[in-house]
């Protein structure tokens, strides 16, 4: 599991999100964010899924926090972990 302090907290529908908490990514999450054009909407909903919080919540998200989110979670989203060769 990876925790993320935004640093810009989020909130949707009277909830604010500060600090999202990501768990490994699943098929399901994978197979979820397939209905979505574009590779990046297709991240998003895989992260969102992954730190269940609501899409439209996540998408309030700064995109420097994103960029930062999609560093911190690789390996959780299957990536092998960098500088590694597979040896």
């Amino acid at each position: 599991m990876v925790s993320f302090t935004l640093t810009k907290p989020v909130e949707h529908n009277g909830q604010t999100f500060d600090v999202l908490t990501f768990r490994e990514a699943t098929a399901g999450d994978m197979m979820t964010a397939e209905g979505f054009g574009g590779s990046v909407s297709q991240t998003a909903a895989v992260l969102a899924c992954m730190a269940d919080i609501p899409l439209p919540a996540f998408r309030k998200i700064s995109a420097r926090d994103f960029n930062r989110i999609m560093v911190a979670t690789a390996e959780l989203m299957g990536n092998d972990p960098a500088g590694t060769t597979g040896a």
